[in-house]
């Protein structure tokens, strides 16, 4: 499946110079924003409004996370495959996640910390809910540049009034010898976009449109923004979802962070400004999570392209 390629992906910067809506440096962001989608599915975002404290905050957080017993992390469950605990499985040894539904709000916040301390953990409950506000307000802004850019913003808005977010703690262990080891298999996300944060030990990798893997090094204040396969059914295929993996080599363990958006309760459906000559029409508009479950299925699991598979035309 390709070599990994001595390249990297484009990396954007959002300060507050670009982060005002309509001001010249909004609009030529927004361009690169849709160019770097466009070619890769992803891009490195850094974002000044995401402090070292924070950074520091949510890795100690996710640390304490997984370190209480393995059938304590067991009561995060979830109707949603995926969404969560996930441990142990055979096909992924070294994987292991857990997920807040509805994490930008403080009852999925309160939900989940109170489940697994139940005598309460603030510090936790604080960094988790911070992160995924801060997280989902970059997520927002990509994507207004994104409906900006292709004259679709009213019905971006329609579906950010239907937007879950669901925050994930991931965590690799180590390789046992010299080998490196399948943290995570080649996969696109089944989100409507997906925001990824490291700590300092490598392991994403990214799928390029020639097959090459490019890998991403670590910084606290990057961010690797990508579409889902839902981005790639509402912009009617012109943003495709890159694939990507995890390897993890040498002996440290290493911890990552989410923050996914799913579209809950609307159908998704491609903006008729998006429909034209180059682009026929390509989907059928389609529910986020019964999409999800479709993904689970044999049918799901063995098709090439499942978002094709399920709602293609």
């Amino acid at each position: 499946m390709g070599s990994l390629a001595n390249q990297t992906l484009p990396t954007i910067a959002f300060s507050s110079q670009n982060l005002e809506v309509g001001s010249s440096s909004w609009l030529s962001t927004s361009k690169q924003v849709v160019l770097a989608l466009e070619e890769f599915g992803c891009f490195i975002a850094t974002y000044t409004n995401f402090s070292p404290q924070l950074h520091h905050a949510i890795f100690k957080a996710s640390e304490e996370l997984f370190d209480l017993p393995t059938h304590v992390k067991m009561l995060n469950t979830s109707d949603t495959p995926s969404h969560g605990y996930v441990g142990q499985e055979p096909v992924v040894p070294l994987y292991e996640g857990l997920g807040i539904e509805s994490s930008t709000t403080v009852q999925g916040v309160d939900r989940f910390t109170s489940l697994l301390w139940p005598s309460g953990n603030e510090t936790f409950r604080e960094a988790a809910l911070e992160y995924s506000k801060v997280v989902a307000g970059l997520d927002k802004v990509v994507m207004t540049m994104v409906s900006e850019v292709y004259g679709i913003r009213s019905a971006y808005e329609s579906l950010l009034e239907a937007t879950s977010y669901l925050l994930r703690f991931i965590k690799y262990l180590a390789p046992v010898g010299d080998e490196a080891g399948l943290g995570i298999v080649p996969h696109t996300d089944k989100s409507f976009t997906s925001i990824l944060h490291q700590r300092q030990v490598k392991g994403l990798q990214i799928m390029t449109k020639t097959g090459d893997w490019v890998g991403i090094d670590p910084s606290p204040s990057d961010f690797v923004v990508m579409a889902g396969d839902a981005c790639m059914g509402f912009t009617n295929g012109r943003i495709e979802p890159s694939y990507h993996r995890v390897m993890i080599e040498g002996s440290e363990e290493r911890y990552s962070l989410g923050v996914f958006t799913f579209i809950r309760d609307v159908e998704i459906q491609v903006p008729e400004e998006l429909v034209d000559e180059d682009y026929p029409l390509q989907f059928k508009p389609f529910d986020n999570y019964k999409y999800i479950h479709f993904y689970y299925t044999e049918e799901g699991r063995r098709s090439k392209c499942p978002i094709r598979a399920y709602c293609g035309i």
